[in-house]
């Protein structure tokens, strides 16, 4: 097949699931099309099977706004007819769904049809598209998809609560290449970190306030009174700074290190002992899931999709949204012993193998074969 992927080339999880679908479908011999504004920070490495075309919006002093939306689907256009595509795959509503729809209409017109596949990812329905703005316009795309998927069953039922949609929505889960984080851990990485073994809790996102980093920090505080501990921030966000005072305020900023953006999570991920996921809502939890696939239990809220994945007493706990104290006991409890932590790493581990990407990839080359 000839699929044309759309999708925000960022480290959140629908621009993470986009391209490493990509890149599994390139793998299984089809032919992939990436269409955004940047190449998508997963896609590293060279396959002679993956294509990737830039999204150019330019400039005009008429435009207080550049309207990217108008130039993604000129782009779309572009590429579906000159690489004759056979479907096409946008992820993440806003505006993918509806500049998918522009581009079907105008191929429509010139007797090309092109199947549409919209895959709902979280904030698209539960923050952004029910913004009042955004609303309508986001129904009707959904609506005009051909197919559409969402990456739980708790995103499936927020999308039909909030939404007027008509047609039915398919759940294929997130998925985690297991093979790729599962690996054994650098010694002499883990020592820089952790001089004397302390524990290694991590966290990792985009530091927005849905996240709640403050939580992470308040947690960490309280497991290293009782646990000497290390905390490892992946990512960069609004809420960074927040976070940093906060730590300084609870003398725990000399245990605390921000590595920034991280293209290369498995490396990171597999000399950790404990992931901290507090946020408010999720639709999946997919960097919660990268942490089970290197053998990282997981504390969290049990908000959204988390209680999809996140199996309390085996994988990890999960508490109630803000309830730091509780969240820091569960730390602790798997933190303190080293046979319970190892339980805890070897359940998780095996748990994530049901979300491995060669049982989900056939799931949607299954629904594509649907329109083809």
């Amino acid at each position: 097949m000839r699929i044309g992927i759309v999708c925000y080339p960022t480290f959140g999880g629908s621009g993470v699931l986009a391209t490493e679908l990509g890149k599994a479908l390139a793998q299984k011999g089809h032919m992939v099309h990436f269409i955004t504004y940047q190449q998508p920070v997963r896609l590293n490495g060279f396959l002679p099977n993956i294509f990737y075309h830039e999204v150019q919006v330019p400039t005009y002093p008429l435009f207080d706004y550049p309207p990217y939306e108008t130039a993604l689907a000129s782009t779309m256009v572009d590429v579906i007819k000159n690489n004759n595509l056979d479907l096409l795959h946008v992820h993440y509503a806003i505006p993918h769904a509806s500049a998918a729809y522009m581009a079907k209409q105008i191929l429509k017109k010139e007797g090309k049809h092109i199947p549409v596949v919209t895959t709902l990812h979280g904030t698209d329905i539960t923050l952004v598209g029910r913004d009042k703005t955004y609303a309508p316009v986001v129904t009707f795309s959904i609506n005009e998809s051909d197919a559409i998927t969402a990456v739980s069953h708790n995103l499936r039922e927020e999308t039909f609560k909030h939404f007027d949609i008509t047609k039915e929505i398919s759940v294929i889960m997130n998925f985690v290449d297991v093979s790729r984080f599962s690996r054994k851990p650098i010694d002499a990485f883990k020592k820089v970190i952790a001089p004397n073994k302390e524990r290694i809790l991590l966290h990792a996102s985009n530091f927005r306030k849905i996240k709640r980093v403050q939580d992470v920090v308040k947690i960490f505080a309280n497991v290293n009174k009782q646990i000497p501990s290390k905390l490892l921030f992946v990512g960069d966000g609004p809420e960074r700074s927040t976070a940093e005072d906060l730590a300084r305020e609870l003398g725990v900023c000399d245990e605390i290190r921000f590595v920034g953006k991280q293209e290369q999570m498995e490396d990171i991920l597999v000399i950790a002992d404990l992931f901290l996921l507090t946020s408010e809502y999720e639709s999946f939890g997919l960097a919660a899931l990268e942490a089970m696939a290197a053998g990282v239990p997981v504390v969290s809220t049990n908000a959204g999709g988390l209680s999809e994945i996140n199996v309390p007493g085996q994988t990890g706990y999960m508490s109630n949204v803000g309830d730091v104290e509780d969240m820091s006991r569960n730390a602790i409890a798997i933190l303190k012993d080293d046979e319970v932590l190892q339980a805890f790493k070897d359940r998780a581990a095996a748990h994530a193998k049901q979300y491995d990407i060669h049982t989900i990839v056939p799931q949607y080359e299954e629904l594509y074969e649907k329109f083809l």
